[in-house]
């Protein structure tokens, strides 16, 4: 398809790379204009515009090739730490102090919020108590056990003493029924007091475990540092009541960091797990940085249609969590003419390149161009293969110009 050029436009352009835009403005060139318009009776003919004098212009010089090419998104993503946490309250008390700040380096361990541990050190005094009880609540039931177990020997010999006499004839059925009830009753007596003594043990074991978990929640009034790390955010003040599951901290493991793209679902067949990538982020530079898919999240955003991307990054000291990042994902091949950047020349809404012919002049031309691969550009009409054409333009480089071929 042929692109519609505004003759006018063209002719500015030409002549403003020309180098004649000042002498333009004069009056004495209107005046020049005007007397050979007027003087020349002959008609000129059509051809091409003669050489500038003076000498080559020497400028890198390409061939252009038509070939398959793979094609690359550009996924958009943000950078964020590989290991990170919100460090929160585990208990209800008022928070006292913060013993460190935003950006501030934690080792494991360190002591990083103080909260008011007197409720919870009375809870632990109140478990201790109970403890105490029941510990004596247990001895005074192995007492009672060890006098019933007494009272269930007294009882078991006097009843076979007995049972020896009813079969002698030496004592009365009634008087050995008596004898058997006490026996009996002693019996029954230990049983009550064995339970007795294992319901202490429990209620200790029960005491015993209050103490524990008071103890515990005595420690978490003191929230330490899980891993070390780098302090990010502060997410409450002193003198705030802080609840179960109150976000205080923000910690961030240095080091290991990620990008989180969002793939659309037209190219998530493309990309792989393993799959090596290109990781531009501008807030640290423009070098590209070596990146590896590792982990694509099995289901889409119902909203955007979108996939979340895990990329892996390392060795770049400056990255921080929530830079702005840009992967090239290749979702596949194609034909087509791709040139440096650096070769287009754009002045307003024109579009083109300088090609060399075959007498190494340079002749500005028009192209239409398509997506931009990192620094080349899809040339979509305008040249062809094996066009040569000017790698770099210099400002001196104009239309019909000697150029020599830089080596």
């Amino acid at each position: 398809m042929k692109q519609s050029i505004n003759p006018r436009l063209l002719e500015r352009f030409l002549f403003r790379r020309s180098g004649m835009v000042k002498f333009a403005r004069t009056g004495m060139l209107a005046s020049l204009l005007l007397i050979l318009t007027i003087g020349c009776s002959e008609k000129i003919e059509p051809g091409n515009a003669t050489r500038p004098a003076g000498p080559a212009v020497s400028v890198p010089v390409i061939q252009v090739q038509e070939k398959v090419q793979p094609v690359f998104y550009d996924a958009v993503g943000t950078v964020k730490a590989r290991l990170s946490a919100t460090v929160s309250s585990k208990l209800m008390g008022v928070i006292q102090s913060f013993n460190v700040k935003e950006g501030d380096a934690v080792k494991q361990g360190d002591l990083l919020v103080v909260l008011d541990e007197r409720q919870v050190a009375a809870q632990l005094d109140q478990a201790q108590a109970a403890l105490s009880e029941a510990q004596k609540a247990e001895a005074g039931a192995l007492s009672a056990q060890t006098a019933a177990e007494a009272g269930a020997q007294r009882a078991r010999l006097s009843y076979e003493r007995n049972r020896t006499m009813l079969e002698g004839h030496a004592i009365t059925q009634e008087a050995f029924e008596t004898v058997e009830a006490q026996y009996k009753q002693a019996q029954a007596a230990l049983k009550q007091a064995q339970a007795m003594v294992e319901a202490a043990r429990y209620r200790i074991k029960q005491a015993q475990a209050a103490v524990d978990a008071a103890a515990v929640a005595r420690k978490d009034a003191r929230v330490l540092a899980p891993f070390a790390g780098r302090v990010t955010a502060k997410l409450a003040d002193s003198g705030a009541l802080a609840a179960p599951g109150t976000p205080l901290l923000t910690l961030e493991r240095e080091g290991g960091y990620r990008v989180d793209l969002v793939v659309p679902e037209t190219y998530i067949q493309s990309v792989r797990t393993g799959q090596p990538v290109e990781v531009r982020i501008p807030a640290v530079g423009s070098e590209s940085i070596a990146g590896t898919v590792d982990v694509i999240v099995p289901s889409a955003d119902q909203g955007s249609r979108s996939f979340i991307v895990q990329v892996g990054v390392s060795g770049v000291e400056a990255l921080r969590s929530g830079m702005f990042a840009r992967v090239s994902l290749t979702i596949g091949q194609q034909q087509s003419i791709r040139i440096p950047e650096a070769a287009v020349v754009r002045e307003g809404q024109l579009t083109g390149v300088f090609i060399v012919d075959e007498k190494n002049t340079a002749r500005f031309r028009l192209i239409r161009t398509g997506r931009t691969y990192r620094e080349q550009v899809e040339v979509i009409s305008g040249v062809k293969d094996g066009t040569r054409l000017v790698a770099a333009p210099t400002p001196q480089l104009t239309n019909g110009s000697a150029v020599e071929p830089e080596k």
